[in-house]
């Protein structure tokens, strides 16, 4: 897929946590996940829906788009995503947006010069992502996010 997003250099490793470690280790992507840990991934963020927006938040108690998918990558799949969405947009593989899968990330541009908001395809042309109204579900079809849809990326894989 061309887009002006796809011509910055793109990062095909990651930082995981291995279970039972706490040192980080790289990680080709995208990475390996089985389907329990996908349906975990949209158990959780069915668990944040409605959760507070909160500009700079990684945490519940408020989270901002960025924060929210760093958060969910980290608990679901211990994968140390990087803090903003632009950062967020160079790792994995690009991806057509009739090809999306689930729990692939969706990324958006309000100016067109830059990214500045993410969130996490789940299947059916929908998204979740954290936006000023809290964590929410939206149609990647609405006016807006099919406006200002710029990308998305593949970082996981099931097995």
């Amino acid at each position: 897929m061309e887009s002006k997003y796809s011509l910055k250099k793109r990062k095909s490793y990651i930082s995981c946590i291995p279970e039972g470690s706490s040192s980080p280790v790289a990680r080709h992507l995208p990475l390996k996940v089985t389907e329990q840990s996908l349906e975990q991934l949209f158990s959780s963020i069915d668990d944040h829906l409605g959760t507070h927006y909160r500009p700079g938040g990684t945490t519940p108690e408020g989270f901002d788009c960025s924060g929210f998918v760093q958060y969910l990558y980290k608990q679901n799949f211990r994968m140390l995503l990087p803090r903003t969405s632009g950062e967020q947009a160079l790792l994995g593989t690009m991806v057509p947006k009739q090809h999306l899968q689930p729990g692939d990330l969706v990324f958006f541009s309000s100016d067109g010069s830059r990214i500045d908001h993410v969130g996490i395809f789940i299947g059916e042309n929908r998204f979740a992502h954290a936006a000023t109204g809290g964590i929410m579900v939206n149609l990647l079809l609405d006016r807006y996010y099919s406006l200002h849809y710029a990308c998305a990326s593949h970082l996981i894989t099931t097995e």
